[in-house]
């Protein structure tokens, strides 16, 4: 595989050189996953999956099966966890505004552990985009690109089908666990904060053969809906549903199960990845010293609430896989229902690494539930959506309050798929109020950005830095 060392000239961005770190610092693997929902073996949603690897890592450490991003899009998502910034303060509120125009290299997570002596190394999607500035990696990798050819069954927006190959390498997520293994299994002279940034099952569902076969058709079950479930929804929770755009291309097809089908076969494709990183953890001489953080940037979609994708503010958009292996912290089998968001990653790092939390960073260091899933927590998970739209999450309840005042309540201890809204009900006002004491207070205007989702205008300075990175790549060639 081909690596890209980012040379001294690099330096000019403002990255002095980190001192040694003590030897017996904790190595990182860092798992992030785009556009996995809660549709994994041991969280019980859905029957049809098949996740025997994910199942393993989760009895080997803890799993939160409550657990919910900052924002129910890519971006947002990404920027809040890795700087420690909830979406109401950096602005960063979708994907297309650029996170390097509103956040600071040097609020990176990444750096924070460049800067304590680490050695970082990079491949596939951290950040929106990729891995983000390149000062704060001392390696990245190049992935491999998907070739084969592709029989393509999409519907509209929703791209899927099978990949003509037999060969799982000409899908970058291989190249991606490729990485992982080999540099798990190499001798390291710093402690070292290792990224494998895994893009499925983010669509396209492009995946071989094999694992759609693993997911026969005629077995196929469609998610749990109900029959005028968005009636109940406000305005504004109707507009990020969208159902006359996804949903009603998808029911007009007939295809609603191939694609459910795709899904699942890229699920177990990323499984099998996992797996083989998971293998080469167990073998590697770094294992007792080396922790696991894997999360899902977000959930997604397939229907329920006649919605697809993420872009909203109920279950299936927020909840996602996070996981933790922390050698001399957390005991195998853990399983903790407690709400936790991700804005809790950053201050837990610190903590576990001794590494001085910056005073800008919001979230809940979670070392408690990692030590004991069962302690006693009192902080719900939240997640922004647009600017003043928020979801409170707690171990019974789901509170939405959208931007005009518009309001959703669900009790997921009756009622799992938030099909009835509980809001204008007298009798929880009470409820209502003391969910909404957890609100946030700070929701500044959006960051400015392009109209077009994806295309957002580019500093001059993050125009240098991109001119001064190719220049570097250039001359490591």
């Amino acid at each position: 595989m081909k690596l890209r060392l980012l040379l001294p000239a690099l330096l000019a961005f403002g990255c002095a050189p980190a001192s040694a770190a003590e030897p017996s610092k904790m190595n990182v693997l860092f798992i992030p996953i785009d556009d996995l929902n809660h549709w994994i073996g041991h969280f019980g949603r859905n029957k049809q999956t098949k996740t025997p690897n994910l199942d393993r890592l989760a009895k080997m450490g803890v799993t939160f099966t409550n657990a919910h991003c900052a924002a129910p899009v890519c971006n947002p998502s990404r920027a809040a966890l890795l700087s420690g910034k909830r979406p109401g303060v950096s602005g960063i509120y979708d994907n297309n505004q650029p996170f390097v125009n509103g956040l600071k290299v040097e609020e990176s997570l990444v750096m924070q552990f460049k800067n304590a002596g680490y050695e970082t190394l990079g491949i596939g999607k951290l950040w929106h985009g990729g891995l983000g500035w390149p000062e704060q990696w001392t390696t990245i990798a190049d992935e491999t690109k998907t070739k084969a050819k592709i029989n393509d069954r999409s519907v509209g927006g929703i791209a899927f089908g099978p990949i003509e190959s037999e060969d799982d390498a000409t899908v970058s997520d291989t190249s991606i666990a490729d990485y992982g293994i080999a540099e798990l299994g190499k001798p390291h002279d710093k402690p070292f904060f290792l990224t494998i940034g895994f893009h499925k099952p983010h669509m396209p569902w492009n995946v071989p053969q094999k694992y759609f076969d693993m997911h026969p058709l005629a077995d196929i079950q469609l998610p749990p809906t109900k029959e005028g479930d968005l009636d109940d929804v406000p305005a504004i929770g109707l507009k990020m549903a969208n159902p006359k755009g996804d949903h009603a291309k998808m029911l007009e097809s007939g295809r609603w199960k191939e694609a459910v089908q795709a899904y699942l076969a890229t699920i177990t494709y990323l499984d099998v990845q996992i797996g083989r990183v998971i293998d080469a953890y167990e073998k590697s001489p770094h294992r007792e010293n080396t922790m696991i953080c894997l999360w899902g940037d977000h959930g997604w979609h397939l229907g329920e609430k006649e919605h697809w994708r993420k872009f909203a503010l109920w279950e299936e958009a927020t909840r996602a896989p996070f996981m933790w292996v922390v050698p001399g912290t957390t005991k195998p089998g853990g399983v903790c229902t407690q709400p936790v968001d991700f804005m809790s990653i950053y201050p837990t790092f610190c903590a576990l690494t001794g590494i001085a939390k910056p005073a800008w960073v919001e979230g809940h260091d979670i070392r408690p539930l990692l030590a004991d899933p069962a302690a006693k927590w009192s902080h719900p998970a939240i997640t922004t959506f647009g600017q003043n739209n928020h979801a409170i999450r707690t171990d019974r309840w789901r509170y939405i309050r959208y931007s005009d005042g518009g309001e959703e309540l669900y009790d997921h201890a009756n009622d799992e798929c938030e099909w009835t809204n509980l809001a204008a009900k007298p009798e929880h006002a009470a409820i209502k109020a003391e969910l909404g004491k957890h609100l946030p207070t700070t929701n500044v205007p959006v960051l400015g950005g392009d109209k077009k989702r994806g295309k957002a205008e580019v500093t001059d300075d993050e125009k240098a830095k991109r001119k001064a990175k190719r220049q570097a790549e250039k001359a490591a060639k």
